[in-house]
Formats: C-alpha cells, structure tokens, sequence
C-alpha cells in the first residue's frame, strides 16, 4: 500500500521533470528560450491536452516559491545603499509607467465594450507585467546588473508595491466592503514591511553565526530557506506578493558574510522552481475558452499588449530613454503578469468580474506571456544592426589566455605592449573588425569580438582568465563589462581603463581591483618635465610626482567613502595661505576687548 502511494506522488512529480527535459532543449536550440518551452510543455501535460493533470492552480501556487527564491537571490546582489540610489527610478519611472498604462488600458477596454469599472480592473491586472518572465529573460541573457536591467528591476518593484492598493480599489468597488478595510490593508503592509527591515537590521546577521558555528552547511541551508519562506509568508499576509518579502530579505543580507553561502545553497530549488511554476502557467492556459471565444481572445490580447506598448515606450523617452532601450524594454514589459490571477479572482469573488469575463482575461494574461518570447525575438532581429563585414577577422572562440584584454585601441595598444615584451599568454578581442585588420597589418593577433555580450565573455576565456583588462573607448560599454565579469566570472581581476576621476569613483565603487585614468600618469610626466625645465633637480621633480601621486590616492579614497567634494584639502590649488599675525602662543587683545 505505502508503494502504491508512493507511486501515485511520485507519476506526477516524473510527468513534470520529463516535460521540462524534452522541451526546454528543444526550445532552446529553437532560439525561442527556456520560458517559452516550459509554457509549450504544461500546456500539453495539463487539462486541456492529455490531462495528466487537473488542478493546476494548486501547482501554480506551489510554484510561486520560483519566483520568490529568485527574487531572493536578486536581493542578496542590491545593498540597500545601491537600492536607495534606484529610488527615483522605483517611484519615479515605476510609477508613471503604471499608472500612464492603467489610463490607457482602461480608455482601450471601454473602448471594446466593457464598462468603466470592469475595464480598469481588466487593466489594473494587465498593466502588471510577468516578474518571472522578465527575470528569467534577463537572466539569460546577463543583463540583470546592466543599467537598463537595474530600471528593469526598479519597475517590477514598484508593481510589487502596488499589489495592495490596487486590491484595495477593488475592496472599495465592491458594494459588499468599505473603505476602511483598503485603509486597513495598507497599514497592515507597511507595518510588515517595516517589521521585516527590523528584523533584517538587527537578527539576521546573528542569526546566521549562530547556524554557522553548528559547522553543518544543511543547517545553514535550512536557515537561508525559513528566512526565504518566512519573510515571503509575512508578506503574503499582509496583502504583498511573497516575492516583495523574498526580495527584501536578501537585500537585508546583501551585507553579510554569508551571503555567497546562502546564494549558492538557494541556487538549486531557485531553478527547479522557476520551472515548475512555468509548466503551472502553461497547464493552467484553458484551450477551450480559446476555442470557444477565439476572436474575442486576440481582439484583447492585440489590443493590450499594443496600448500597453506604447504607454511603456512614451513613458521610457519621457524619462531620456534613447528609442533602442525604450523599444527593448517596450518588447520585454508588454505581457501581463502573475498577479493578473490574483487580481481577477478577487474582483470575481467581489462580484466585480463575471466567471466568463475572469476566465477570458486570465487567458489573455497567459497568451501575453507565452507570446512574449516570440516578440522579443522579432523585436531582436528589427532592432538588429547591420554586421560589420568580418572578412580576414577570426572571431573569438575557445580563448584560453590567462590574461583577457578587452578593446585594442590606443590605450590598449599600449598596455599590451608590456604584456607582449614579457610573452604573457593574452588574448585580446576588439568589436571594430577594421581595427582588428589593421592591427593584423602590423603582426598582431587580435580577435573579433564584443566584450559586452555575456556569450562572448564566455568564447573569449573569461572563465579562466586571472586577469580581465578592459580598455574600451566608451564609458558605458566598460561600466557593463564591470558588471558582467563581477556576476559571472567573480575570480578573475579586473582592470580598467577610467574616463575621469567621475568614472573612477564609479569604478571603485563597483568593487575593481584596478582602475586607471587614461590622462593621469601621462599628465604628471608632463608636469614633471616641466619642473625639470625650469632646473628644478631631476630627483626633487620626481619625489614631487610621487607626492602628488599619493595625495590623489588618498583623495580618490575619500571620495568614494564620501563625496565628490571630499579630500580637498590634498589638492595644491594656488591660493596663498595667510601667516597668522602674530606668533603662535601669543594671545593679542583685540580692539574693544576688556581684560
């Protein structure tokens, strides 16, 4: 007996992992992605295909613990002084891109039919994209420290936040509810937060040492999963997505000792459940309502994803998006999400949805988000650039250097100069094929390559480097080139070409071994020599140089501790200092003073 109830757990449990296996790969090599694959794949397992299974709502709410361990692990990578500095994004861009898409949703659902009520609740559920989409997309593809991922980031965040007075506008619609319970579940949410921040200051910390001297890794496994579990159960019950509370609890520990420790034990059920609730997703997409009401399904979901399109791409340019990052994040944001189902249900159970309008709207939700790899990969190939012609340019490919020196240009050229005196093993990629050629010309072995792109990094050697030298010519291409080789190649050195002192600051404070100024030591030679013009002793110019050379390095590292203006006071600036007017020791009576 206690086989066959074995048997009867663990059938499902195989159907799952089976269909993951066959279609992830397939998808993948398809150059569809992941995401898409395991939609495809619970799509046919689930109750509208072969019915292995029938519930799969019970599945899906299982399966949000993807999503919130996900969540997580993005916490453990955002100090909460990096999230403070992302605020005006959060609740800036955030904001305006939600609320300009709800006006928008809601005039385009009015116009289709619906009345005003039902029309901003369609809306209000559609305007919230797919956190786990959007994160599993950028995961993919190494942009998740990127500047563009982190307004990514930031937006997903603020819809996080805006679970609770959107269900709160649904209470108050309601005609069974009242206004104070809204009030009520706002105060509840914030007075969780703030209990979890507390606890996240002052426990955790101790917490964890106190798992770390039982000197058994599965304990302090078990300890980061109730920390996960616990902060994503807080947050459900106070009305907030369990991701939110996920999130703030890594960004609790993003400071902590044990953070790599916690990462790596979390890493394995993040996956595995990330999967599953994508298969939930994908089971829960009900085929006969499509069958059954088709046109009225694309009516909605072309509608949706078009208006909100263009919300998302205005509201981009409004806030300096040039028109590639607006469209690229026009692409990724234009699905509905999750919450959509949560949203719908309650409104239904209010009596402000009907079972045919929550059933119609929660298929057009998935539909979106299935779709969505399909867009972006359209979206890719009309956003494409047109390739440099790469004839006589060998691409990078199974580099092994343990040096990898990123951009040959003037600054690179140089620089590898005393690599090459000293037949250090270097391999070097450049993204401008005519630079590659015409270094070829003059011996050297350059290969093509955009250090940029995670894929590349990977080709070119970086998993084995010791050393990452990146000498590009934009400020910008460096400063994700820092974030990339940080997340993804944390054992290799990395230096860096700095545009100016701004950039330094910057530099240092994402955490490089090395950063250097390109006009820096060259500038204090040319002062050198112009002391040693004016026949100043070559020793004292050269003990000169040093000093200045230090008081920079000591005001570069205030800096980066403070501000901008702090260290002044080791710069020469010229200004005379006043001798005091009387010796020191001295006291003088000033005018009118009595004794």
């Amino acid at each position: 007996m206690a086989t066959e109830g074995l048997g009867q757990t663990l059938g499902p449990a195989v159907v799952l992992l089976a269909a993951g296996v066959v279609a992830v790969p397939l998808f993948r090599k398809l150059g569809l992605g992941s995401v898409l694959g395991y939609f495809a794949a619970g799509a046919l397992v689930g109750p509208s295909v072969f019915g292995f299974f029938t519930d799969p709502a019970t599945i899906l709410h299982f399966s949000e613990l993807g999503v919130v361990m996900f969540l997580f692990v993005i916490g453990l990578e955002m100090r909460p002084g990096k999230l403070w500095t992302m605020r005006q994004q959060i609740f800036g861009l955030g904001l305006a891109q939600v609320l300009g898409c709800i006006v928008l949703l809601t005039g385009t659902g009015v116009l289709l039919g619906l009345s005003p009520i039902t029309a901003l609740i369609a809306g209000a559920g559609f305007v919230l994209s797919s956190t786990a989409v959007i994160m599993s997309i950028l995961q993919e593809r190494g942009e998740i420290a990127t500047s563009d991922g982190q307004k990514a980031v930031s937006i997903l965040l603020l819809e996080d936040l805006m679970i609770v007075p959107l269900l709160a506008l649904v209470a108050f619609l309601s005609p069974s509810q009242h206004e104070s319970g809204g009030i009520l579940g706002i105060a509840t949410a914030i007075g969780a937060i703030l209990l979890l921040i507390a606890v996240g200051r002052w426990l955790l910390d101790p917490f964890f040492s106190l798992l770390a001297r039982a000197r058994a890794r599965e304990v302090l496994t078990a300890g980061a999963l109730i920390v996960v579990l616990g902060a994503a159960l807080l947050m459900e019950a106070s009305g907030l997505s369990m991701a939110m509370g996920a999130f703030l609890a890594g960004v609790m520990l993003s400071g902590s000792s044990y953070r790599h420790q916690i990462e790596s034990d979390i890493e394995p059920f993040k996956g595995l459940l990330m999967g599953l609730f994508f298969l939930a997703v994908g089971m829960s997409l009900d085929l006969g309502v499509v069958a059954s009401d088709w046109s009225t399904v694309l009516i909605f979901l072309i509608a949706y994803v078009i208006t909100k399109a263009i919300g998302i791409y205005a509201v981009a340019r409004i806030f300096g998006s040039n028109h590639r990052s607006a469209l690229e994040r026009t692409l990724l944001f234009a699905q509905g999400g999750e919450f959509a189902f949560v949203l719908y249900t309650s409104a239904f159970g209010n009596g402000l949805l009907s079972a045919r309008d929550n059933a119609l709207f929660s298929t057009v939700i998935i539909l979106s988000m299935a779709v969505t790899p399909f867009v972006l990969l359209l979206g890719s190939r009309l956003l494409r650039e047109e390739a440099p012609s790469l004839e006589g340019v060998e691409s990078a490919h199974n580099l092994k250097g343990r040096v990898l020196m990123i951009g040959f240009g003037r600054f690179g050229q140089i620089a590898a100069q005393l690599l090459l005196a000293q037949r250090s093993d270097v391999s070097i990629i450049e993204a401008d094929p005519n630079r590659i050629r015409e270094a070829g010309r003059f011996g050297f072995k350059i290969f093509y390559g955009d250090g940029s792109r995670l894929d590349i990094l990977h080709h070119s050697g970086a998993d084995e480097a010791e050393v990452v030298m990146i000498c590009v010519d934009d400020r910008k291409t460096a400063n994700r080139i820092v974030d990339l080789v940080k997340s993804h190649f944390p054992a290799a050195k990395i230096m860096v070409r700095s545009f100016d002192r701004t950039h330094s600051i910057e530099l240092l404070k994402a955490g490089v071994d090395f950063e250097l100024r390109e006009t820096f030591e060259s500038a204090l030679l040319f002062g050198k020599e112009a002391l040693c013009e004016l026949g100043l002793d070559e020793s004292l110019a050269e003990d000169t140089l040093r000093d200045i050379r230090m008081r920079d390095a000591e005001r570069l590292t205030a800096q980066v501790q403070g501000d901008l203006y702090s260290g002044l006071e080791q710069l020469h600036t010229g200004v005379p200092v006043p001798e005091p007017l009387t010796p020191p020791g001295k006291i003088t009576k000033l005018a009118g003073e009595e004794g």
